[in-house]
């Protein structure tokens, strides 16, 4: 194995360990108190986020509504010039933030704050401003990303993926989702191909 390979297989590791961690590092409280709430959320979940947080959110909202949760994503910059008036007071915001201070969120997070919906921040920073203006906080801690910098949003932005995908994965056992609840919501590609015949075996 020369220095290429070792070094491929090392990144892929240290990604693999940090992701494993957060098992350890995340509050499973709050966690679950997030679960709860889309749970029992009758309107819908908007998710927001700039940058790598922005893809981490889009990623999520795909998630959530493969599992029959009604997400969206909001722009932020279309949030402040009109958007805004698509959130009603049944619905909740999600806002994903690695320092939790990012401007473009901040700006419109009093607004949110007013219609008087539930607000949550997933954050590396409990004490942000966003944080400190949430109704609930999901603090998620990488050690490291990485680039020699450490400063490149790689295992951070796959740890508030992986979030979601705990989250969605925890919601269709709660929720009693079935594989033909499944098909319904995913019926093309490979994945629609494999739950027909699943569906058909179990039926």
């Amino acid at each position: 194995m020369d220095q290429n390979d070792k070094k491929i297989n090392s990144l892929f590791t240290l990604e693999g360990e940090e992701i494993a961690k957060l098992s350890q590092s995340i509050s499973h409280d709050s966690l679950q108190s997030l679960v709860e709430l889309i749970e029992k959320t009758k309107g819908n979940i908007f998710l927001t986020g700039c940058g790598t947080s922005a893809m981490a959110a889009n990623k999520a909202v795909h998630t959530l509504r493969v599992v029959g949760i009604s997400a969206f994503f909001m722009n932020p910059s279309d949030a402040v010039h009109g958007a805004l008036g698509a959130v009603k007071k049944d619905d909740v915001m999600i806002f994903i933030s690695k320092g939790g201070s990012t401007k473009e969120l901040t700006s419109f997070v009093e607004n949110v704050a007013t219609k008087g919906i539930s607000i949550v921040t997933i954050t590396e920073n409990p004490d942000s401003f966003l944080a400190q203006h949430s109704n609930l906080v999901v603090n998620v801690h990488v050690d490291r990303e990485l680039d020699a910098f450490n400063l490149l949003a790689t295992v951070s932005t796959m740890a508030v993926i992986s979030i979601f995908d705990v989250v969605a994965s925890l919601v269709m056992e709660n929720t009693d989702y079935s594989r033909k609840d499944f098909l319904l919501n995913h019926p093309s590609g490979a994945v629609g191909e494999k739950l027909r015949k699943e569906t058909t075996t179990h039926e």
